[in-house]
């Protein structure tokens, strides 16, 4: 799989991609990611890539001449056959989320815009990107902590990147449910012991523990990813009995409320 990233500070990703998990899968070339300054395309002395809004207006837009030929050049480097999937990174595009991720884990070639300013010419997106994308409802002051999250979030899903690959199998938001707690030595930290289940060798109920502890958690941090994410039976028994025990409903009060 090959990355390419395109932004106008290509050294904030100096870092990122020699340390950790990343840095390790670079070297071991189960992906590739390449930074391109979106200023190397620009074509006056001063690497001009900004410009004033039409329409006036605070802030600067991103030029389209420069990053058009900057995202060009790179659509004409891909392998033979490969259409790049062109992904902006902006505030006011769709939401990042696991399953987007997955998606992205399935491509061969992807190039991530780095934004900036006020945002990038209208024009370059419509006949240049295939999606725009977002991390969340806040606003940065630019695309490359985005990037650097979309390359994390679907690296981590190629085989080989993670040192187990059940371990992408069980993240949060992989099932549609955030994950259960966990816990390491000692076994009592501050007066504060590890679950007796976890320690009982009972596969089983170590498994049913961490269930139940998944579902309350998403009950209690995200309720909003229940409505999509895929129940059992036994889950909703969980989460009828957290429902009473929340509500301080006994055995009897609890067949009450529900009927």
């Amino acid at each position: 799989m090959r990355f390419d990233v395109l932004t106008l500070f290509p050294r904030l990703f100096d870092a990122f991609l020699v340390e950790s998990l990343i840095g390790k899968a670079l070297a071991r070339g189960i992906f590739e990611v390449r930074v391109r300054d979106i200023r190397d395309f620009a074509t006056d002395r001063h690497r001009t890539v900004d410009d004033r809004p039409f329409g006036g207006g605070p802030g600067m837009v991103m030029m389209p001449e420069p990053l058009g030929r900057a995202i060009d050049e790179v659509k004409a480097s891909a392998s033979a056959g490969v259409k790049p999937l062109t992904i902006l990174l902006s505030p006011t595009g769709r939401r990042f989320d696991q399953e987007t991720a997955v998606r992205y884990a399935g491509q061969e070639h992807v190039i991530l815009v780095c934004g900036r300013y006020e945002g990038v010419d209208e024009r370059v997106s419509r006949t240049r990107i295939d999606e725009e994308l977002s991390l969340g409802d806040f606003v940065l002051s630019g695309g490359e902590i985005p990037a650097m999250a979309v390359i994390e979030a679907v690296t981590r899903l190629l085989p080989g990147v993670l040192g187990k690959e059940e371990s992408a199998e069980e993240d949060t938001f992989t099932n549609g449910l955030l994950e259960y707690p966990h816990y390491t030595r000692p076994r009592v930290f501050e007066d504060l012991p590890v679950p007796e289940v976890l320690l009982s060798g009972d596969h089983e109920a170590i498994r049913a523990w961490r269930r139940r502890q998944s579902l309350v958690r998403t009950r209690e941090r995200r309720p909003d990813l229940l409505h999509s994410a895929a129940l059992s039976d036994e889950d909703r028994e969980v989460l009828l009995a957290f429902e009473a025990e929340a509500w301080g409903l006994g055995g009897d009060e609890k067949d009450e409320a529900d009927s």
